[in-house]
């Protein structure tokens, strides 16, 4: 009886904690050591937290297969850095989400008022500022302004109004999954 009571309670327990979300985290820490000519070098740490988070899902066979193959699911992949150092606050650098326009990649990073938009590269390339509780203005480098707001699957969509032919142009900055 006692066997027998074990056994199920096993059998409950790992259905319990079946698992239906893939994680994998990665940190990466880089030091640097900067002689400013003062004296004492001072350090600066940078720490970049990634997390790939996908859902576990099946694919539909016959109700009796034991072994499932498993579906592709998109990957939510969120970074965060954070910054310090010898006479430097702790800094969070914010949240960082990829997009693709046109073939080229986009970063964005939250900052307190809204995004950032850089390339690849670290260059700056604009601004993206919450007007209401959907709305959002994005501005470019160049100073071309646009409405924006996120859609249900996390893209960002552009409307620019274009004088040449008294239109409005829609853009979708497509999220990255991987």
């Amino acid at each position: 009886m006692k066997n027998l009571i074990t056994i199920l309670v096993l059998i409950l327990g790992v259905t319990v904690y079946a698992q239906n979300t893939n994680v994998t985290k990665e940190t990466k820490t880089t030091t640097v050591t900067v002689d400013d000519g003062t004296g004492e070098p001072k350090k600066l740490v940078k720490t970049q937290h990634t997390e790939a988070r996908q859902n576990v899902e099946v694919k539909q066979t016959g109700r009796n297969t034991l072994n499932k193959d498993i579906k592709e699911t998109p990957v939510k992949v969120t970074e965060k850095t954070t910054i310090s150092g010898d006479g430097i606050a702790t800094q969070e650098l914010g949240e960082t989400i990829r997009y693709e326009l046109k073939g080229k990649t986009y970063i964005l990073i939250r900052d307190n008022s809204g995004f950032k938009v850089y390339s690849p590269e670290n260059e700056e390339l604009g601004v993206i500022r919450k007007t209401s509780k959907t709305t959002y203005i994005y501005q470019t480098k160049d100073h071309k302004v646009s409405l924006g707001y996120f859609d249900n699957n996390g893209n960002f969509i552009i409307e620019s109004y274009n004088n040449d032919d008294d239109s409005v142009k829609t853009e979708r900055f497509s999220r990255i999954t991987q």
